[in-house]
This record gives structure tokens, C-alpha cells and sequence, in this order.
């Protein structure tokens, strides 16, 4: 459609040269004595155009071979700045396959190209970027290589280059997560932690931030920061469910151990989030700690209540340390107990009553209770079933004593031979 409009207005504007030519009889006369010369008005007209042309095109040509020694320069400008880019792209290349020397060479080659068009008056787009990630490019390589002094120097220059306010943010804070990474595989816990604080506090919350305090906050012994950027981490989905489980659940009892007084064991244990406090393992750690630090047996046994209920009532899976832990930890305090934990263990004994480990730890009850029939009884039967040797031995010698109590030696003495025989469970 829009050739077709073409075509017409051309012949429109032919018809028009037609007609205003054809029917134009005017002429134009130059005087130069002696002479006179009659010209056709239509002959001017088209040798005025031809004479504009030919202006037209001679001033351009002229304007061309001026612009020659500019463009000249321009093109070399443009091959030194080309050979620069190439540079670091090659720096980038041999980085990311493990070839650190020739990263390093072409990192320097592209700085050089750099002050080289600095020195030429040139001006390069993003030039202090450019001498920013070159700077940087050269430190990893050197880090690579464990060249500590030239890394060290790459990376004040960088440090150097990106504190101008010129240059973008997240160039910075490349560098200074860069920076707090070199660190932490120095084992400089602190000087990853100073690299990371003076990042601004957006970033210090990005995934990246986050995973390098978790990690320096680690090396450094900072359990309680370990622990809350590891639940913010978790939070932001930075870990697979089971790996997010599994960190938290170590650094809470990581927590736990640094207690060295009951005291301390509960402050600790009132950092630790609800989810937190319903795991086996960190419940059972933090009941472990009570007992060795003879505090309150009672808030042990609360603290494994949710423990105890979820095994019992078959919602919470344990595995077989797990129970003997739990066990055993029932078992320091069985001198204490109430009359409830005493309900609950016969209850879960009667429900389950081929469990050796809760017929052991119904058994030791009774035992303190001086039920002595009862007591041999389900020791007995867990004496034939617990596969833990600890526990094995210490039902066969509970019921050593007992049969010692009896007067009966020869029980007594088949009883210390089994309890001596535990050591084969190992």
C-alpha cells in the first residue's frame, strides 16, 4: 500500500514539472559586453540544481578528508578499547577453567590497556568498573594461587578504586563480599565478619551475606549469631528443607553445650525457638546437659515431655539411640520422679510391652520403688532383648543384686556372667 502512495505522488509530481515546464515561456538574459546571452528560464533552473549539487557533494568530500586524521584515531581508540574488553573477557575465561596464571597475566594486560587509554586523553566508558573487576579478576586468580601479598594488593587497589562515589553499589559490594570470602578461607573469622559489617544493611541480609556469617560466625565460635542467621537463612529457603533442619538443630546444641551451670543451660534453652525445642535431639541433648550438671531433674523431664509423648503415641519417629538416650536420661531421675512421669512410664510399658527399652526403664522404676517382684520381672525380659550394652549390663547387675538380696548365689553369679558378657553388644 505504501509503494503504491509512492508511485502516485511521483507521477503527481511529474505531471507537475510537465506542466509548469511546457508551458513556462520565460527566459533570463546575462549581460557581459559585448555579449548578450537569452537563456531559457527552465535551463537556469536546471543548471542552479546541478551547480547546488555538485556544491553539496564537493563540500562533503572536502569535509571527509579533513575528518580523517580524527577518524584515524578514533579507530585506534576503538582497537585499543576492543583489546581491552577482549582482555578481560579472557581473564574471565581462564578464571573459570582453573588456568589462575593466565588469568592473572590477562588481567594485567587488560589494566595496562587501560592506563594506556588514559594516558591517550581517551575516554572510556565505566573505566573505573572496568579497573575495578580487572582488580578483582587479578585478586581471585592470586588467591587461587595462594599468592597472599599480590591478592592483598589486587584488592586494596579495588577497595581503592570502588570508594568513589562514581561507581555503582553493587560493585562495592562485590568486592567487599569478595573480600570477606578470601577471609574466611584464611580462617579469619573477624576480618570476614568487619568485611561483611561494613556492607550496607539491605545487603548484609542477601543470601550470599547471609551464608558467609553463618560460616564465619561458626569459625569464630559465635553460636548464639550462628544459630539466628541460620533461621533467617532458613527462612529465605537458602537450604533443602533437611539441610536447613539439620544446621539449626546442630548449632542449637551447640548452644546448649557452652553451658557449663543449670543457670546458663536455661538461658540458653529460652533462646531456642518453640520448632527448635521440639526436636529429639536438641530435647534430649539439653536434658543430657541437666543431668551432668545436677540441676533440676524435673524441668529435664519437661523439657522431654514432647519427646516422650510423641514416641509413645507413635507421631514421632526415634531411632534406637535416640530411645536408649531417652532412656537413660529417664533413669537419672527416676529418684525424683512424680507420680505422673511414673503413670506415663507404666502406661507406655502396657501399650508396648515387647519395647526392652521401656520394660528396662519401667523396671528400674519399680526397683526404686522396691516393687522387687515386678522389677525382676521386667528386667529380666529386657535383660533378653535390649541390644544397647549399656543398658544391658545394668539390668543384668540390678538383677544380680537383687538375686544377691534373695540369698540366691547362683542366680546372683549367672546374672554378673551375663551383665560381664554386655561387652559383646558393642
Amino acid at each position: 500500500m505504501r509503494a503504491a502512495l509512492w508511485l502516485l505522488a511521483l507521477f503527481g509530481i511529474a505531471a507537475a514539472v510537465a506542466l509548469f515546464a511546457g508551458s513556462n515561456q520565460g527566459t533570463v538574459t546575462v549581460f557581459w559586453p559585448p555579449w548578450r546571452v537569452d537563456l531559457s528560464l527552465n535551463l537556469v533552473l536546471l543548471l542552479l540544481l546541478a551547480l547546488f549539487v555538485v556544491l553539496h557533494f564537493a563540500l562533503r568530500g572536502m569535509a571527509a578528508l579533513f575528518s580523517l586524521p580524527a577518524q584515524a584515531r578514533q579507530w585506534r581508540m576503538q582497537q585499543k578499547e576492543r583489546a581491552l574488553y577482549a582482555a578481560l573477557l579472557d581473564a574471565v575465561s581462564q578464571l573459570l577453567a582453573g588456568r589462575f596464571s593466565r588469568a592473572t597475566k590477562a588481567a594485567q594486560s587488560a589494566l595496562a590497556q587501560e592506563r594506556m587509554l588514559a594516558g591517550l586523553d581517551a575516554r572510556l566508558p565505566l573505566a573505573r568498573q572496568v579497573r575495578v573487576l580487572s582488580h578483582l579478576l587479578g585478586a581471585e586468580s592470586a588467591h587461587a594461587l595462594q599468592d597472599r601479598p599480590a591478592r592483598d594488593a589486587h584488592l586494596q587497589h579495588a577497595l581503592n578504586e570502588s570508594g568513589d562515589g562514581d561507581l555503582s553499589l553493587e560493585t562495592r559490594e562485590g568486592v567487599q563480599l569478595r573480600a570477606a570470602r578470601w577471609a574466611l578461607h584464611d580462617r579469619d573469622a573477624q576480618g570476614a565478619l568487619a568485611r561483611l559489617h561494613e556492607l550496607p544493611h539491605g545487603a548484609q541480609r542477601r543470601t550470599l551475606a547471609l551464608r558467609l556469617s553463618l560460616k564465619a560466625a561458626r569459625l569464630d565460635g559465635r553460636t548464639l549469631e550462628a544459630l539466628e542467621t541460620a533461621r533467617l537463612l532458613a527462612k529465605h529457603r537458602a537450604f533443602s528443607e533437611a539441610a536447613a533442619h539439620s544446621i539449626v538443630r546442630g548449632l542449637a546444641i551447640d548452644l546448649l553445650s557452652e553451658a557449663h551451670d543449670p543457670a546458663q543451660l536455661r538461658g540458653a534453652w529460652s533462646r531456642l525457638e518453640p520448632a527448635e525445642r521440639e526436636m529429639p535431639e536438641v530435647a534430649l541433648h539439653a536434658a543430657q546437659r541437666q543431668v551432668l550438671l545436677r540441676g533440676d531433674l524435673s524441668l529435664a523431664r519437661a523439657w522431654l515431655l514432647p519427646v516422650w509423648d510423641g514416641m509413645t503415641a507413635g507421631s514421632l519417629s526415634l531411632d534406637d539411640s535416640l530411645r536408649v538416650k531417652l532412656i537413660r536420661v529417664l533413669e537419672a531421675g527416676l529418684d525424683s520422679v512424680d507420680t505422673d512421669w511414673l503413670l506415663r512410664i507404666e502406661t507406655a510399658q502396657r501399650n508396648d510391652p515387647r519395647d526392652p527399652n521401656l520394660q528396662y526403664l519401667a523396671g528400674m522404676a519399680c526397683l526404686k520403688r522396691q516393687l522387687w517382684g515386678k522389677a525382676q520381672q521386667l528386667l529380666t525380659q529386657a535383660g533378653l532383648g535390649l541390644k544397647d550394652a549399656v543398658l544391658h549390663r545394668q539390668a543384668w547387675q540390678a538383677l544380680a543384686r537383687l538375686a544377691e538380696e534373695r540369698g540366691d548365689s547362683e542366680q546372683a553369679a549367672a546374672a554378673w556372667k551375663r551383665a560381664a558378657e554386655s561387652d559383646a553388644f558393642r
